[in-house]
């Protein structure tokens, strides 16, 4: 069974019980495909527009206190008022998603994410008054459910509320991860391991300290996140098609984004350029290059710990846990699969950066017609940051073994280690060490056991975990 729905463009059978209309169904059928339109900012619309409802009420009760029922404007009735803000909840809480069939590859600025949405509030604010969908003569996708509002207030607000929601989620998982490498960190502050410079051996350091590193980027990161909903917190609500609010109420233009923040619990606050929030979008390339910093720093972390748990090293000094059988043909073959996910994601946020940052150039005028594209990269990138964390916490670093034992022999047999011996016996007596070292393939006491260039008991204590690990020498180690 069909209905028939009208515009300028003409008529489009439409399924008799969808919630969806022919605002939907064209764009349907201009932007083909099934990239997926992410909830949270489907949610986040539904929030907004709640927020619209309830402040046109306050906005028609203040209008009737001053000038009593005969208002020089037509009102929206209570019956279908309270219709609308129940199907608006509903749609704020995920419900009717299915009824949602925009792709998020799209053209027009969001106009079909706000039309899908309109009609799904208007068809269920219909079928909650007694009347089927498509009956508009009664509750109306434009005049009601899209009461003082436009595509380009209302769907960039509520991406910033999606997104506001994304980043507490995204900073408390950085701040649980940051806690359990703090942990391997305090364990292993004198657990010695060779340093690496170019991938060769360098001077000892220990997996302290190596933690510490991972430690100090994600407090940065956790911090920088922290600070996002401040850069983006000004939102365009109430500023109509561009920014000037023409044809709104003040007293709608005033109070909506408050009522907005009363919902929500964010700290949103009303742009004091309206023009400026709907035309430029350089507050989603600002936010995307704190992601991408941390895209980055996750990278470094999982592919050092990929590197170093690898075959390729002769003596394993770390070990993660085997998460999967790692292939089809050759038995007890085990991958580094979280490392290679993270890495991967970090990648396709790199990519998301530039798509951010090209298409925001890309406005014109008061407008940018990108904004959806910009919007789904934004929220990608901090699902995948999400993911990483959750994953490389739960699957990474939750059973990673330090080989204390191994990475000590390894440091006592690298040649590098002959570093710590330069203010006592100088460079050259030192190199003349690390080369019988490398040649016989023997560890530093062995070698010194033939050349005696240092008493052994000095060398031992040298060599003691704490005195490699000293930040620089005094007077009083000589």
């Amino acid at each position: 069974m069909y209905r028939i729905e009208k515009d300028s463009l003409g008529d489009k059978q439409i399924p008799s019980e969808a919630l969806y209309g022919i605002h939907s169904i064209r764009a349907r059928e201009n932007f083909p495909g099934d990239s997926p339109f992410p909830p949270e900012w489907y949610k986040a619309v539904g929030t907004t527009k709640l927020a619209c409802y309830n402040t046109y009420r306050k906005f028609r009760k203040a209008a009737e206190s001053r000038s009593g029922k005969n208002l020089p404007f037509k009102i929206i009735d209570d019956n279908i008022l309270n219709a609308l803000c129940s199907s608006a909840k509903e749609v704020s809480e995920g419900n009717h998603f299915n009824q949602f069939i925009i792709p998020a590859l799209q053209g027009g600025a969001g106009t079909s994410i706000n039309m899908n949405v309109n009609e799904i509030i208007t068809n269920s604010a219909l079928q909650k008054t007694g009347h089927a969908c498509g009956e508009y003569n009664f509750i109306d996708p434009l005049e009601h459910a899209n009461i003082y509002q436009s595509t380009n207030d209302v769907i960039p607000t509520a991406l910033t509320v999606a997104v506001m929601y994304l980043l507490q989620s995204l900073e408390e998982k950085i701040n649980i991860l940051r806690q359990k490498v703090e942990e391997y960190e305090k364990k292993s502050r004198e657990k010695l391991r060779p340093g690496y410079t170019q991938l060769q051996e360098a001077v000892p350091s220990s997996f302290g300290i190596l933690f510490s590193t991972y430690n100090e980027a994600l407090s940065r990161d956790w911090w920088r996140v922290s600070k996002c909903s401040e850069r983006i917190k000004q939102v365009n609500l109430g500023g109509g098609a561009i920014g000037t609010g023409l044809s709104l109420p003040r007293f709608f233009i005033m109070e909506v984004v408050p009522e907005l923040r009363n919902l929500t619990g964010l700290q949103l606050a009303h742009s004091e350029n309206l023009s400026d929030a709907t035309s430029n979008m350089d507050k989603w390339v600002e936010i995307h290059a704190t992601l991408k910093a941390h895209a980055v720093n996750l990278e470094k972390m999982s592919s050092d710990l990929r590197l170093l748990s690898s075959d390729i090293s002769a003596v394993k000094t770390l070990s993660i846990p085997d998460r999967q059988v790692g292939s089809s043909i050759m038995p007890g073959k085990i991958n580094p699969v979280i490392s290679e996910f993270v890495i991967s994601a970090a990648h396709k946020i790199y990519a998301n950066d530039v798509l951010i940052s090209s298409l925001s150039g890309q406005g014109n005028l008061e407008l940018n017609a990108y904004l959806p594209s910009i919007g789904i990269a934004v929220i990608e990138s901090i699902n995948l940051l999400i993911s990483c964390n959750i994953t490389l916490l739960k699957n990474l670093f939750t059973g990673l073994v330090i080989n204390d034992v191994a990475g000590y022999e390894a440091v006592l047999k690298s040649p590098s280690v002959t570093a710590a011996l330069n203010p006592h016996i100088g460079y050259h007596k030192a190199a003349e060490l690390a080369e019988l070292m490398k040649e016989k393939k023997i560890n530093i006491f062995e070698a010194n056991d033939i050349l005696k260039l240092i008493d052994d008991t000095k060398l031992k204590s040298i060599l003691q975990p704490g005195n490699l690990l000293k930040l620089g020498f005094s007077l009083d180690d000589l």
